[in-house]
């Protein structure tokens, strides 16, 4: 069918944000800086667990990994949605198209079951502090990270695959600012009832269980925090999973939304507002949350301002 795609529909239009030029230029400073702000954050705060000895610890290990998926989720949609702001081609290939779903749904599929490991890492380290070095050992660290990964995978060869082999023949103007699924789905003059099985089911299974794991470990943390007696060490396990939890809510809250409904009830104005949220803000504020959250993040980043600062 993707040969027979290929002959019908070379290139799609990415209708985009807005149709107004006059918004463009606006437009464009303003993801321009949210980009610039998600690249520094992620980067900076990549190299600085990287540097400091003392974030050589399994929540930095999967925070060094959330902010590396930051970056490329952002980077898989906001460069094209850039140069579409300030261009009057806003074709994208067959096959870029391809690629950026694939590689849209493989990075956001990594984050969702990345917040669920570190909901974990949190659990263990609250409720288990004395077998936590013993439990979350580097090998294990390793195994879990590499765990979302094939799985992410497996669900981003499975959307992708199911998308790109329906037929689109009416019209190959996306009314989005890159390819998803729910956009393409419309746009396809094929039955989609199989794909829409394929969404729900990937979804709701990847969704139901790491909303569960999440879940789960946050009643036995705050069972945990409520039987600590000073109201320091309250405080410092509560801050060590306030950053998580409101990155969860956001992430969670965002994407449940778009993609566990029915595709009948896609709207394309309000929803594309959403997706800006999570493909674009989100990844933006990761890092923000979990330094301005973090004492060990604001610490280490002095200590390596000094370092600089020193002749």
């Amino acid at each position: 069918m993707v040969g027979e795609n290929n002959s019908i529909v070379t290139e799609f239009i990415l209708v985009g944000l807005t149709d107004n030029p006059n918004l463009a230029p606006i437009c464009f400073v303003i993801f321009l800086l949210m980009y610039l702000i998600t690249c520094v954050g992620n980067l900076g705060m990549i190299t600085l667990i990287q540097i400091d000895s003392r974030l050589h610890t399994p929540m930095y290990y999967f925070l060094k990994n959330l902010a590396f998926i930051d970056f490329c989720y952002s980077s898989t949609i906001t460069p094209k949605t850039l140069s579409n702001f300030l261009s009057y081609d806003k074709s994208i290939s067959f096959v870029g198209c391809i690629a950026q779903l694939f590689s849209f749904v493989l990075t956001a599929s990594v984050e969702c079951l990345l917040l669920a490991v570190m909901a974990y890492d949190r659990y263990v380290a609250i409720c288990n502090p004395l077998l936590y070095t013993i439990i979350m050992t580097e090998n294990v660290c390793i195994q879990l990270v590499g765990v979302t990964y094939i799985m992410a995978f497996i669900h981003a060869f499975a959307q992708t695959i199911s998308t790109f082999r329906l037929s689109f023949c009416h019209s190959n103007v996306i009314n989005h600012y890159f390819c998803d699924i729910p956009p393409l789905l419309k746009l396809s003059c094929s039955r989609t009832f199989s794909n829409e099985i394929v969404l729900y089911t990937f979804g709701t299974f990847q969704g139901i269980f790491t909303t569960v794991q999440i879940f789960i470990s946050y009643i036995y943390i705050v069972a945990s925090i409520l039987r600590i007696r000073s109201s320091e060490g309250r405080h410092k396990a509560f801050s060590t999973c306030a950053s998580h939890l409101t990155a969860v809510l956001l992430f969670y809250g965002t994407t449940v939304f778009i993609y566990v409904r029915p595709i009948s009830s896609y709207s394309l104005g309000r929803d594309k507002v959403i997706s800006v949220f999570y493909t674009m803000v989100i990844p933006m504020l990761n890092p923000l949350i979990y330094s301005l959250r973090n004492r060990e993040v604001k610490d280490a980043l002095k200590r390596v301002l000094n370092r600089i600062r020193l002749p």
